[in-house]
């Protein structure tokens, strides 16, 4: 038998959210074969398989979040040894005890309904409350904190939800499932039978909570919560203007010399190497080359110290399915276009595979984001914290444009630089962003 557990990916990580099960409890799995999807707050990834043979036990179900080094679940080496029920076996006998109290007082509601105590009648037909007072340990199986939370917030009665996780455990996507196709309940009539009956605390309770509710129809809204990665963006967001004094300044940028050697090799780029070549590597060479010239914007704050960091290393931001992710191109200044090319596109690759390392998105010291390759011409990126800066690349269009005074055709870019004014002045800003500027307009480094 093989335990199999959370892994500590990088050192600064001490626990994860397991997001999706690959494999089915019973089910046979190679060893390296991926058994497991899990996020943290540096990366999304698939976990394999430490062992060839059968899954015997799941013990976590999605959704929910364990510390470093936690069974997850249990291999039976070999693959012939019959498959043991998901972990909620263990579970089972007090999941099956709880509910034994759950008929008595429906049993109790069903016979007070000839003899009407007022709150009893009311309460009965309305599904909120009905829902809101279900067993807890109706449900097969344990449930996450997710699941419960999503079932106290919207009234669910779990005990009406169908699970399709392992074992019959309910999952998130069970309730979001049953939210989406449970009608809205009706306001009205809760209200009409409640108010006859003299008062009483839950009786005046009830038409408050009921008053706010759409009639009845086809649901209006879905409620998700937001996933690990969306998350942790939307926190690292909210810092990051917390923090820095953002301002932005806006180049253009004639690309014509880049765009025609661009032109010269793209297909040899293709052939040799099998990958396409973009404008990306030639904007981070002259970045790097910037950098050098202007250290500072390759510097960090903490507190009233200024960090000068001597390597040069590139975040590059990558658009994921469900987010965004910032893998880093380290020694970037010992690269040239080539090399910056290939680097791109491996972290892109891996990047949208689940492939990272923790370590991979770990150490920038610089950002570029090239929304460009969405067709946005302009933007003002917010910095990845605690860098000082970071590098908008818009997109790349031919352009009229007035060159001593005659009009010419030109392959025109506009790049923008947000950078934290507690460190780095408007002045210093533009004579880093000329550099580039004029690295990329007098283009003459060969790809190859």
């Amino acid at each position: 038998m093989t335990d199999v557990v959370m892994p500590q990916m990088g050192e600064s990580i001490v626990e994860g959210t397991l997001t999706k099960w690959l494999k089915k409890a019973g089910e046979h799995v190679e060893r390296d074969e991926p058994l497991f999807e899990i996020s943290t707050d540096k990366v999304d990834t698939e976990i394999p398989s430490p062992a060839a043979g059968t899954l015997s036990e799941v013990m976590v179900e999605e959704g929910k979040t364990v510390a470093i080094n936690t069974v997850v679940a249990r291999i039976e080496e070999g693959g012939t040894a019959a498959a043991k029920p998901p972990a909620q076996a263990a579970a089972e006998p007090p999941a099956a005890a709880s509910p034994q109290p759950a008929p008595e007082p429906a049993a109790t509601v069903k016979t007070a309904e000839p003899e009407p105590p007022p709150f009893v009648e009311a309460s009965a037909p309305a599904p909120p409350p009905a829902e809101e007072q279900a067993p807890a340990g109706e449900p097969a199986g344990p449930l996450s904190p997710l699941v419960r939370k999503l079932a106290r917030e919207n009234n669910i009665d779990l005990s009406r939800v169908k699970g399709t996780g392992a074992g019959g455990r309910i999952t998130k996507q069970d309730v979001e499932g049953y939210l989406a196709q449970r009608p809205a309940p009706a306001a009205a009539e809760p209200a009409r039978q409640v108010a006859p009956p003299a008062p009483a605390p839950r009786v005046t309770a009830a038409p408050a909570a009921a008053a706010p509710l759409a009639p009845a129809g086809p649901a209006k809204t879905r409620v998700e919560p937001l996933s690990t990665m969306r998350s942790k963006i939307a926190e690292h967001m909210v810092l990051s203007k917390r923090t820095s004094a953002h301002v932005t300044t806006i180049h253009r940028v004639d690309m014509t010399a880049v765009a025609k050697m661009r032109e010269r090799n793209k297909a040899a780029f293709q052939a040799n190497y099998g990958f396409n070549l973009t404008y990306l590597p030639f904007i981070t060479r002259a970045v790097v080359v910037a950098l050098r010239q202007f250290p500072l914007l390759n510097a960090s704050l903490d507190g009233n110290n200024i960090i000068y960091h001597n390597e040069i290393n590139i975040g590059i931001a990558v658009a994921l399915e469900n987010g965004l992710i910032v893998p880093v191109i380290r020694g970037a200044d010992e690269k040239n276009v080539l090399g910056l090319q290939r680097a791109v596109v491996d972290l892109a690759a891996r990047a949208r595979s689940r492939q990272l390392k923790p370590d991979e998105v770990l150490g920038g010291t610089f950002s570029i984001t090239n929304f460009g390759s969405f067709g946005s011409m302009v933007g003002t990126p917010i910095i990845n914290q605690p860098q000082v800066a970071i590098l908008g690349v818009g997109t790349v269009d031919k352009t009229p444009v007035v060159i001593n005074d005659a009009i010419a055709i030109r392959s025109i870019c506009h790049l923008s630089l947000s950078f934290d004014h507690r460190l780095i002045d408007g002045a210093l800003a533009d004579q880093f962003m000329s550099k580039i500027k004029q690295v990329l307009e007098g283009w003459t480094e060969e790809v190859q």
